[in-house]
C-alpha cells in the first residue's frame, strides 16, 4: 500500500525489512508493545509517515471538549426532566417526559444531527452548519449543536432510570419523616432524594460511556468537526492501520479512565459502594 500497485518485488522486500516485516512475529510483537509502553505509539501512517499519537493528539482536543459538553449536557437535561417527571407523577407532565425516551429512543444520532441542523442552521441561522469556530467563543458556540446530538442519544435511558430511582426514594420512611418533621420539600428533593437516587443513575452513565464516545465520533462526520472522529473515517477508507489501531487503543483507555472517575465519584455519593 506505501509503494503503490506497480512496486518492484525489490521495494517490496526493502520495505518489509524497513517495516520489521521480515522478522519473526513473536519478535514482531514485542517491538509493537516496547513502542507502545515506551512512546504511547502504534506505529506511523502509511499515508503521512507520521506517528498515530501525534496525529491523535492533534485532533483530540475538539473531540475531548465536545464528550465532556455532550456529557454535561445529557446530565442536566436528565436532571431536570427526571425531577419534574417524578415530582409530577401521573400527571400530564410527567405523561410527557416518559412519552420522549420512548420515541427518542428510535432516533439514530446522525439523524437527530442532520435535524438539527435544518432546523436551527439552516432555517434560524442560529448556529454554524458545519465546522468548529475560532476562540473559546466560537469553538464553544459551534460544538453545541454536536453535544445537543451527543446528548440525545443518552438522555432517554438516564431519565428513565432516574425518575424511576426518584420516585423510589420519594416513598421511602425516611422521606415521610423529614416531610412530617416540617423540612421544605424543595430541600427534601435536594439534599436526600437527589443524593439518594443519583447512584444508580451514574453507574448507568459509566456503562454507557463507550456508546457516547462512539457517537461522538459518528456525529463529528455530520457536522464536518475535525475530531479524532473524521481521522478515524478517513483513516478506515484508506486502510491506515496503525493510526486505526491508535484511535481504538486511546478510546478504550478514555472508557477506562472516565469509568474510574464515575467509580470514584459513586464513592463520594454512597461511601457503602467502596470495594464492591
Amino acid at each position: 500500500m506505501i509503494l503503490g500497485e506497480y512496486s518492484t518485488p525489490e521495494a517490496i522486500e526493502s520495505m518489509h525489512h524497513t517495516l520489521g516485516l521480515d522478522l519473526p512475529l513473536w519478535e514482531q510483537f514485542v517491538r509493537f508493545v516496547q513502542n507502545l509502553l515506551i512512546n504511547g505509539d502504534t506505529g506511523s501512517s502509511i499515508i503521512s509517515g507520521t506517528s498515530s499519537r501525534e496525529l491523535i493528539a492533534e485532533r483530540a482536543p475538539v473531540t475531548l471538549l465536545l464528550i465532556a459538553m455532550a456529557s454535561l449536557l445529557a446530565i442536566l437535561i436528565s436532571l431536570v426532566l427526571a425531577t419534574l417527571a417524578a415530582t409530577h407523577k401521573d400527571r400530564l407532565l410527567d405523561h410527557m417526559i416518559r412519552i420522549f425516551p420512548t420515541i427518542t429512543l428510535g432516533m439514530p444520532v446522525f439523524w437527530v444531527g442532520l435535524l438539527l441542523i435544518l432546523i436551527f442552521s439552516v432555517r434560524l441561522g442560529w448556529f454554524p452548519v458545519g465546522g468548529v469556530g475560532e476562540g473559546v467563543t466560537g469553538t464553544l458556540h459551534s460544538l453545541i449543536l454536536p453535544a445537543i446530538t451527543v446528548a440525545f442519544s443518552q438522555i432517554p435511558t438516564l431519565i428513565r432510570s432516574l425518575r424511576a430511582q426518584m420516585l423510589e426514594v420519594l416513598e421511602s420512611d425516611f422521606v415521610v419523616t423529614l416531610k412530617a418533621a416540617g423540612i421544605p420539600n424543595r430541600v427534601i428533593l435536594m439534599k436526600h432524594v437527589l443524593r439518594n437516587s443519583a447512584l444508580p443513575t451514574l453507574m448507568l452513565l459509566g456503562v454507557n460511556i463507550s456508546y457516547l464516545i462512539g457517537g461522538t465520533l459518528v456525529v463529528e462526520q455530520v457536522f464536518g468537526i475535525k475530531g479524532i472522529g473524521s481521522l478515524l473515517f478517513s483513516s478506515i477508507s484508506k486502510r491506515d492501520f496503525p493510526v486505526i489501531q491508535g484511535i481504538a487503543l486511546y478510546c478504550a483507555i478514555s472508557v477506562v479512565i472516565i469509568s474510574l472517575l464515575i467509580e470514584i465519584a459513586s464513592w463520594r455519593l454512597d461511601p457503602r459502594t467502596k470495594g464492591k
